[in-house]
C-alpha cells in the first residue's frame, strides 16, 4: 500500500476526484459518552462545544510539551504553522490522536469503526497578523464521502481576544460552498475562502478553556480572525473519519485505526513513532 502523500495537496487534484459531498448525520443512537440530546445539536448545528478532555494540570504538561516542540521546529527553520501531521512524527501527539477520551467522542459521532488520519498544531502567536478565512474543511481534503469530523483541542484559552474559531450555526446542511483563491493582502493561512460567510449566519464564538475540546464537521463553515492580543492561542486539530471513508491521493498513508476496525484494509493504519 502506498504512503506517498502530500500535506497540502494542490487544490487541481482536488477537484479532479469524484467526491460525495452531501452532510452524513451521526448513525448513533446509543452513544455511550455524549448525550443522545448533543448527538442530535451535531446532527443539526454541526458543531459541539465545549467538551471538556482534560484537567488543568493535564493540559498544564500537554502545553509543556508543545513549547518543547515548536522551539524545535522553529530553530529547524519552521513556524507556529508548521507541525502538520504530526502524529507520524512524533509519539506523544499520536497519543493525543488515539486518547481513549477523544476517540469515545468521535466514536459517539461517526459510528464504531473510526480512523484518525490528521494532526496540526494551528498556533497564532501575538499580533502574527494571520487569519483563517471563512472555509469547509471538506474543500482541502480528497476523502469522500464527507463523513468527517475535526476535534480543535485547545492547548491555551482561546476566546474572542486573541482569535478564537467561530462557526455558522447549521451550515454542515448548506452543500459544498462556492470559493476563491485567496490574496496576499488578506493574510489567510489557507489558500481559499468563501466570501461573506456571515451571509449564511450568525457567527458562533468557539471560546474555549485550555484542555477543552470542540468538534465541528467538515462541511461547517467557519474561520478565526489575525490574533492581535499579547496573548498565544494554539490548538492542536485532531483529524477523523467513519473508517469507510475513501482517501485519495495516497492520505490513506495518514489513517490509524483508532476504533473497531478497517474491514476492506483501506488505512495504512501505522504504528506509534518511536519519536516523542
Amino acid at each position: 500500500m502506498s504512503t506517498s502523500y502530500k500535506t497540502i495537496p494542490d487544490q487541481s487534484d482536488i477537484e479532479t476526484i469524484e467526491r460525495d459531498l452531501r452532510f452524513y448525520p451521526s448513525p448513533v443512537t446509543d452513544p455511550a459518552t455524549l448525550s443522545l440530546e448533543q448527538v442530535q445539536a451535531f446532527n443539526r448545528e454541526g458543531f459541539l462545544r465545549p467538551l471538556r478532555i482534560f484537567s488543568t494540570e493535564e493540559i498544564a504538561e500537554i502545553r509543556q510539551y508543545f513549547d518543547r516542540l515548536l522551539a524545535d521546529v522553529v530553530a529547524a527553520g519552521g513556524n507556529s504553522y508548521s507541525i502538520s501531521t504530526a502524529h507520524l512524527r512524533y509519539g506523544r501527539v499520536y497519543d493525543l490522536l488515539t486518547h481513549p477520551r477523544i476517540v469515545a467522542i468521535v466514536r459517539d459521532v461517526l459510528g464504531e469503526n473510526v480512523v484518525g488520519w490528521g494532526s496540526h498544531f494551528f498556533c497564532k502567536m501575538p499580533h502574527d497578523g494571520q487569519a483563517v478565512a471563512w472555509h469547509q474543511d471538506a474543500s482541502y481534503w480528497p476523502l469522500t464521502p464527507t463523513k468527517a469530523v475535526t476535534v480543535w483541542l485547545a492547548i491555551d484559552d482561546a476566546d474572542t481576544e486573541n482569535a478564537c474559531m467561530r462557526f455558522i450555526r447549521g451550515s454542515n446542511h448548506f452543500g459544498h460552498l462556492t470559493y476563491r483563491p485567496s490574496t496576499a493582502e488578506e493574510h489567510n493561512i489557507l489558500t481559499h475562502s468563501v466570501d461573506n460567510g456571515e451571509q449564511h449566519g450568525h457567527p458562533v464564538y468557539d471560546c474555549l478553556q485550555a484542555g477543552e475540546a470542540s468538534v465541528h464537521s467538515d462541511l461547517l463553515l467557519h474561520a478565526s480572525d489575525a490574533n492581535e492580543s499579547d496573548r498565544r492561542r494554539c490548538g492542536l486539530t485532531l483529524r477523523y473519519a467513519a473508517a469507510d471513508v475513501r482517501a485519495h491521493l495516497g492520505w490513506n498513508g495518514k489513517g490509524v485505526i483508532v476504533s473497531g476496525t478497517d474491514p476492506d484494509g483501506h488505512w495504512a493504519n501505522p504504528p506509534r513513532p518511536e519519536n516523542d
